[in-house]
């Protein structure tokens, strides 16, 4: 496996080795009394026009040296620090290539800059259309100035959220907090919101109203970590959404009474807060944005706050996807991650939720059935994997119908009308619109379909629709279920004859879903499916608890560490807490994972041996950070992962019950003869004709689910979906080798020397 960390920020480039943000270019170090760093992003990441720039000295003072960008003279930007550094914040970038130079007679240094649009996009490839900006805004890219607000925490402990600040009366009531750092302060805290990629972000810190900061000169309390907040569900959005801030956001509504949200905490520590609507996979089920909001914000924060030691991300659902899936395809954004109701992708739980829709069709009809066939909901949940029916219902109500109807109603679009078209995707009327299926918003990562399978409405349009990354043809429903007697051969045959499949519009089909092979494989090559290659260079604390019906299974956890146990050959980097409540386990766990993971990235930044960062990672975590079960709310014990399988009672799907892998992470399967000696273990062996019907239904065959499904692979990172020549990238294409000795203000130089070159 090939592992690059330096800054949160990086590149794992294919090859035979692995560049670094922070590599330095030794022979023009060598070379020159001048070296020009780009600390705020890779310095061909850069958006919004500006960026925090140091200068080294080596045997030049300061007052010799003359900064350009350009022909623009920039030096007036510089200084030497408090700390003894030369930096500046260097503005007025122009779109594209700037080379920032810094001379002192004879002496140069340089390096080139990059800049992107504040309104994006960096590396996600061409922007979808039809997009509704703010009415604030001041462009069509929805750009607009970024605004400030107080808020406080209230001494009063009923008063868990922040509250409004009004600086010119200030309340009675601020509490006061210390941080870990020992700096005492009042807990008055500014949010800042913005614009960026099209959306909004913002920024919370501790703050003390009339004393500047400037990221060369924070002020004192601020920790020089940060927490990155996230949403739940999975949705596609095409106007500015709101930043996720609490514990459970998009799935729970609020926070528990007389429970402080973890980013109160975090505040209150010292560490900044940052979240972005594109973080939110409720509103953004795409991990390339996910990731490159992030990045930009993080870059923000640098220029304008200042240097980061390290960064913890935290969700529930969507949230724990969005972590998993960046942090696997984009590593360096994050150093910890705290998940919890959780899955490791949104396309693998999306297959299994697949299965539920169209087994419902037919369960839930009981017209389809064939004559003497009758379904008791006992058997279906056991064909579904669970011990009710009541998954598979919330599955598909809430989260599977919501994210693959192309002509729901999602936020930026208005439904057509006769007559008078508008923006949203109608299969009758307006065939050009904008589609609401998640598959369409990800058309860079997943590609269009091939037009040897093009609908009517995509004939209409030239162009084929977002591609279907899954398939269910060969896939034997209820197979052990037959295997067990709890179904007849009967009622076998009659499901997997009239299951069927979905169209690219979601509706009903009698053939199977064939998916797009194309689709198919670039949905690993993109992180979409997550198969865990990169999660051991992050510190992993997943908690959860029961599901009372939720879709929300623990089992989706054990999906991750199945597939980290797979590629990594251990599961060290992660634990795994289990409690009574239901979904996350305990209420206090989102708190208290926050803290735990804090002090396990603590003890791996004071690591400065030469191991790899993920050895680190496992070595260094403290010896109480362990799995755990809590079977009593008085009672804490620890506890292995298996112990947990069995307190939480795993659960299985329709594709485990039809024969395949636990980690449930084959979207297409290859496929074998049908082979009656499959079938020795059924006392009365099918009739002929039903024999003939399986023959008919599998006419190519049935899963073999002892081989790697069809694409499936590894993720490759860091891809960017711009072609060279414009227009997209389908599948994407990798950035180049990152600039050497940019982007290390994203993280401290302690975490930037920890480089895996490759093994």
């Amino acid at each position: 496996m090939l592992l690059a960390l330096a800054a949160p920020v990086l590149v794992a480039v294919p090859g035979p080795a692995v560049q670094a943000l922070t590599v330095s270019d030794g022979s023009r170090a060598a070379a020159s009394g001048l070296v020009v760093e780009v600390l705020s992003n890779r310095a061909d990441l850069i958006s919004a026009g500006d960026a925090l720039v140091e200068v080294e000295l080596r045997g030049v003072r300061a007052d010799q040296v003359r900064v350009r960008v350009g022909g623009r003279d920039v030096t007036r930007s510089f200084a030497v620090r408090k700390d003894g550094r030369y930096l500046g914040l260097v503005r007025g970038l122009e779109l594209g290539r700037n080379v920032v130079t810094a001379t002192a007679g004879a002496v140069t240094g340089r390096a080139v800059i990059v800049n992107h649009p504040n309104g994006g996009p960096v590396f996600s490839g061409p922007q979808t259309r039809h997009y509704r900006c703010q009415e604030t805004a001041r462009d069509d890219r929805c750009n607009e100035a970024p605004t400030y607000t107080l808020l406080y925490k209230s001494s009063d402990p009923t008063t868990t959220d922040l509250q409004p600040y009004d600086e010119a009366a200030p309340p009675s009531d601020v509490a006061t907090t210390t941080t870990d750092q020992g700096v005492e302060v009042p807990f008055v805290v500014r949010q800042e919101s913005g614009f960026q990629d099209r959306d909004r972000y913002t920024i919370l810190t501790l703050f003390q109203p009339g004393q500047p900061w400037r990221a060369w000169s924070p002020q004192q309390q601020w920790n020089h970590k940060l927490v990155v907040t996230h949403g739940g569900g999975c949705g596609a959005s095409y106007g500015p959404g709101e930043p996720p801030l609490l514990d459970y956001s998009g799935t729970f509504d609020g926070v528990p009474t007389g429970v402080t949200p973890s980013y109160v905490t975090a505040l209150g520590l010292g560490f900044a807060v940052l979240s972005t609507a594109l973080d939110n996979t409720g509103h953004n089920c795409n991990v390339a944005l996910n990731a490159e909001s992030v990045m930009m914000a993080k870059e923000r924060l640098v220029e304008q706050y200042g240097e980061l030691r390290y960064t913890i991300g935290t969700g529930c659902s969507g949230g724990s996807i969005a972590q998993h899936t960046v942090a696997n395809a984009y590593p360096g954004i994050y150093q910890g991650l705290v998940t919890t109701c959780s899955y490791p992708d949104v396309i693998t739980a999306g297959a299994q939720f697949a299965d539920y829709h169209l087994m419902r069709l037919y369960f839930e009809d009981p017209t389809r059935w064939a004559p003497g066939v009758v379904w008791l909901p006992t058997q279906m949940a056991q064909v579904e994997g669970h011990a009710t029916i009541i998954n598979s219902i919330v599955a598909d109500e809430g989260l599977f119908k919501a994210a693959l109807n192309a002509e729901h109603d999602c936020p930026g679009t208005v439904a057509p009308v006769a007559g008078d078209v508008t923006t949203r995707y109608d299969s009758e009327i307006n065939p050009a619109g904008v589609r609401c299926s998640v598959l369409d918003l990800v058309v860079n990562l997943l590609g269009r379909r091939p037009r040897s399978v093009w609908t009517p409405q995509e004939k209409a349009v030239g162009h084929g629709f977002g591609g279907i990354p899954f398939a269910n043809r060969g896939v034997l429903y209820g197979l052990n279920a037959l295997k067990t007697g709890l179904i007849t051969a009967a009622q076998f045959v009659d499901l997997n004859v009239k299951i069927g499949g979905l169209d690219v519009d979601s509706e009903p089909t009698e053939a199977r879903i064939d998916g797009d092979p194309r689709s198919v494989a670039r949905a690993y090559r993109t992180g979409l499916v997550n198969e865990a290659n990169h999660l051991d260079e992050v510190a992993i604390i997943n908690h959860g608890g029961p599901d009372p019906g939720i879709a929300h299974d623990y089992a989706h956890a054990f999906w991750t560490e199945d597939r980290m146990m797979a590629d990594q050959g251990h599961t060290n980097n992660r634990v795994m807490w289990f409690g009574p409540t239901p979904l996350i386990g305990d209420l206090s766990w989102a708190n208290e994972a926050l803290v735990t993971m804090d002090r396990w990235l603590a003890a791996v930044e004071q690591d400065t041996s030469s191991a790899p960062l993920a050895t680190k990672v496992v070595t260094d975590k403290p010896a109480d950070i362990t799995d755990r079960c809590l079977t009593r709310a008085e009672l804490n014990t620890l506890c292995s992962t298996s112990e947990l399988q069995v307190l939480q009672t795993r659960l299985s799907t329709p594709r485990q019950e039809a024969g395949g892998p636990a980690t449930n992470d084959i979207l297409s399967c290859r496929l074998r003869p049908l082979d009656p000696a499959d079938f020795d273990f059924m006392l009365v062996p099918f009739t002929a004709a039903e024999w003939a019907t399986l023959e008919g239904v599998f006419p190519d065959g049935v899963c073999d689910w002892t081989r790697r499904g069809f694409g499936q692979g590894p993720v490759t990172t860091w891809l960017r979906y711009d072609a060279a020549r414009g227009g997209p990238a389908y599948g994407g294409r990798p950035l180049p080798a990152p600039p050497a000795r940019s982007g290390a203000g994203l993280m401290a130089s302690s975490w930037a020397s920890m480089l895996a070159v490759g093994r």
